[in-house]
């Protein structure tokens, strides 16, 4: 198709991986997975509802989206910050992980100031 060229995906990652900010060596948004697919058919329907989501919370993704998190905002309402988080952050991701899917995890009330 391409003849002799190499084949382009014109895929740009949106952001750069965290590798250099001391996590761990990651793919900053690749190709579009199941998520974006997610998203551009909510954009697309707004009509559309969403009954079954769960599958897609996994350990990677709660990963990722702890590295996005702003490292020196304030704690939470339960008094944990980014950093303190990070201490055995496997082990507290793989445990967050299993209460989600067994239905054992029940967020905190956000606090109202």
């Amino acid at each position: 198709m391409n003849g002799s060229r190499e084949s382009y995906s014109g895929i740009v990652p949106a952001k750069r991986s965290n590798e250099s900010q001391g996590g761990p060596k990651e793919i900053a948004e690749g190709r579009p997975g199941e998520l974006e697919r997610v998203r551009q058919a909510a954009k697309g329907d707004k009509q559309l509802k969403f009954t079954a989501l769960l599958h897609h919370v996994n350990v990677d993704l709660l990963r990722s989206s702890y590295y996005d998190l702003k490292r020196n905002a304030a704690a939470g309402v339960d008094g944990v910050t980014w950093q303190v988080y990070g201490d055995g952050l496997e082990e507290r991701l793989t445990d967050l992980h299993g209460r989600i899917h067994r239905g054992a995890y029940h967020a905190q009330p956000s606090r109202r100031v």
